[in-house]
């Protein structure tokens, strides 16, 4: 069955799945991070509330509150159909190892969303029905209830780039679950989730601060805007910071176990020891670089032995390059990484091997024998089993331009909020004084507040662009080294696919726009002051 079946799909359909699949991501990213990132700005302000019992800050609290509200919502519906779309679009893959993806699924179904359904009805029902410091645990709960969400969501897509815990059992032909704890605790998953949390409060931050900074540019609701942006720039000032720090640890899991994504992220043609990491080069974001005859990127600027530190915590680590990977390669410390020919070649016998398995294991003339002959080769060959749908070695290699300059964008734009929060804080505290001597924040010329409501956007994109790097650069792998994006796929009809694209693509801009006014119209309204 597996043989043939998955071999027999048509290109446009795994294009279209593809992009109906990246479409859905993309437009329910745009929503979760500023869920997350609202989340802990909410708590912030009623606990300050609940320590001082100023009642300013209760109305701070719920005005951000009816914000994060609106964008709850919209998350929701999204995250719902993008579930929906591993059953109908990629039916091959949920039959293949849903009893290992769908484990942390069902848990954050089951207990994350649960969570945030029941505080949250009392976070906005509650007021006047609960007391403060159960009102105030409803309102951390809703957020930690959406971070648990978050959890177990990135554990299943860390385990898609890093599969663990897991064993292929050839009669049933379906890759099983042997270790939840592996699963749930991969140091990839714990990774991922901190990177992605920490992100997602900076988009927070910087959505509080833009906010804050229009109601000064309109000279009213100033005391809101001032103190609210205190815990926006300290929260995105730290998000910044943290999130940098576990870029550094992801690196590191990308590097050793996803080689291919970092040598596509740094447009490293050919690796060794003492690697920089490129700064800037020039690869053509349209077309995918000559990689087997370039030495390196042209125009290429590096930091001196930055990536060796990068990926292995020493300035002398080995990094492999495109080449390497493809060619095979032997590190310093003796390890041997194979050729993709060879790993191709292993993979077909894997496949052999199943489907001749199969055959003498439902042989009643066969004595066992022949069937475990079968499966020793299978069990030999099994970590290359993904490698025998590859048709050329050069698929493997994930389109190079968007890697190299989606990385670019994230880190470049990562350190503009750090300068960005460390400026507003600056601003607000007036430090250094003489600088602030004469002026305040909230009496700045109105560009300087165009600036930070222009720098939403940017949060978006820079979120963006991390996904970008982490589901690209694993390309053409749905599950890495396992299962290919074409093997995957449901077989569906391309025209029917590319049709739902189109409805999705009108229902979620109506959604995203539907939001957008909805907010809109809440900043504008501004707090509600209860008499």
């Amino acid at each position: 069955m597996i043989n043939n079946l998955f071999l027999n799909i048509d290109a446009g359909t795994i294009d279209w799945s593809r992009a109906q699949f990246a479409l859905t991501a993309i437009y329910h990213w745009l929503f979760v991070p500023l869920t997350l990132g609202l989340a802990v700005i909410m708590g912030i302000a009623e606990t300050y509330y609940y320590r001082t019992k100023d009642e300013f800050w209760k109305t701070a609290a719920k005005f951000w509150q009816k914000l994060f509200g609106v964008n709850f919502a919209m998350g929701v519906a999204t995250g719902i159909i993008l579930e929906f779309e591993f059953g109908t679009n990629w039916s091959n893959y949920s039959w293949f190892v849903g009893d290992i993806f769908g484990a942390p699924l069902a848990v954050e179904g089951i207990v994350a969303f649960f969570m945030e359904s029941t505080f949250v009805a009392v976070m906005y029902f509650g007021w006047k029905k609960v007391s403060p410091g159960f009102h105030l645990a409803s309102t951390w709960l809703t957020g930690l209830g959406a971070t648990i969400s978050a959890w177990w969501i990135l554990v299943a897509n860390a385990w898609m780039q890093y599969p663990v815990g897991c064993e292929f059992n050839p009669d049933t032909m379906r890759n099983e679950m042997v270790s939840f704890a592996d699963v749930a605790l991969s140091p990839f998953a714990v990774g991922k989730f901190c990177h992605t949390v920490t992100s997602a409060w900076i988009i927070g931050a910087v959505f509080c601060v833009g906010v804050c900074c229009w109601y000064l540019m309109k000279k009213r609701d100033t005391k809101l805007a001032i103190e609210s942006m205190k815990i926006g720039a300290w929260v995105g000032l730290v998000g910044a910071l943290l999130a940098g720090m576990t870029g550094h640890k992801s690196a590191q899991d990308v590097a050793a176990v996803q080689p291919m994504k970092l040598a596509a992220m740094e447009a490293l043609y050919n690796g060794g020891t003492d690697v920089g990491l490129t700064a800037v080069a020039w690869v053509n974001p349209f077309a995918q670089p000559d990689y087997a005859n370039e030495e390196s990127a042209p125009l290429k600027i590096e930091m001196p032995y930055a990536l060796s530190f990068m990926a292995t915590n020493d300035i002398h680590g080995f990094v492999p390059g495109i080449n390497d990977i493809l060619n095979g390669y032997t590190t310093p410390d003796g390890k041997v990484e194979l050729p993709i020919d060879e790993k191709i070649e292993r993979g077909k016998k894997a496949i052999e091997a199943l489907a001749a398995y199969r055959e003498a294991k439902f042989n009643s003339s066969d004595d066992g024998s022949t069937a475990a002959a079968h499966l020793k080769v299978l069990q030999e060959n099994m970590p290359y089993f993904g490698y025998g749908y590859i048709k050329d070695k050069n698929d493997i290699v994930p389109f190079i331009p968007v890697n190299f300059w989606s990385f670019r964008i994230m880190v470049g734009l990562g350190c503009l909020f750090i300068l960005f929060f460390a400026v507003i804080l600056a601003g607000v505290y007036k430090f250094p004084k003489a600088l602030w001597k004469k002026r305040s924040i909230e009496s700045l010329p109105a560009w300087h507040y165009w600036v930070a409501i222009a720098l939403i956007p940017l949060g978006y994109i820079a979120s963006e662009s991390g996904w970008l790097v982490a589901e690209f650069g694993r390309q053409p792998w749905t599950i890495q080294d396992m299962l290919p994006t074409w093997a995957a796929v449901s077989d569906l009809n391309a025209g029917s696919v590319a049709l739902t694209f189109f409805l999705f693509l009108f229902l979620f801009t109506l959604m995203l726009a539907v939001e957008i006014n909805i907010l809109l119209k809440q900043i504008k309204k501004g707090p509600e002051i209860e008499s």
